[in-house]
């Protein structure tokens, strides 16, 4: 079993940043694709980012190209979304997630991974 608990979430004004972080503890081994997903009030889950094991291979929704960025510490069994500019759209509930897609078209799939965290909350004010 693997456990994921994410945190960095908060209250920030429009044009501001954050910073999640996601922790994966338990058996660990293995070399999965981490990602982020999101889900806004009265909507379905969506995606947001993914990154190989190695970080050579980021992808983006095309709604956060170019103002989030997904990165690893594979050291630390921890994954980061660095979010700038933000914008009350993004207003959600951040999950991470842990699994291994079989290909680039199925990054995006919640049933390409296994594993979720709990969700923590980012509220983006106007």
């Amino acid at each position: 079993q693997v456990q994921l608990v994410e945190s960095g979430g908060g209250l920030v004004q429009a044009g501001g940043s954050l910073r999640l972080s996601c922790a994966a503890s338990g058996r660990t081994f293995s070399s999965p694709v981490m990602a982020w997903f999101r889900q806004a009030p009265g909507k379905d889950r969506e995606y947001v980012a993914s990154i190989s094991w190695s970080s050579r291979n980021t992808d983006y929704a095309d709604s956060v190209e170019g103002r989030f960025t997904i990165s690893r510490d594979n050291a630390k069994n921890t994954v980061y979304l660095h979010m700038n500019n933000l914008k009350p759209e993004d207003t959600a509930v951040y999950y991470c997630a842990r699994g291994f897609p079989t290909s680039a078209y199925t990054r995006g799939r919640e049933s390409s991974y296994s594993y979720w965290g709990q969700g923590t909350q980012v509220t983006v004010s106007s």
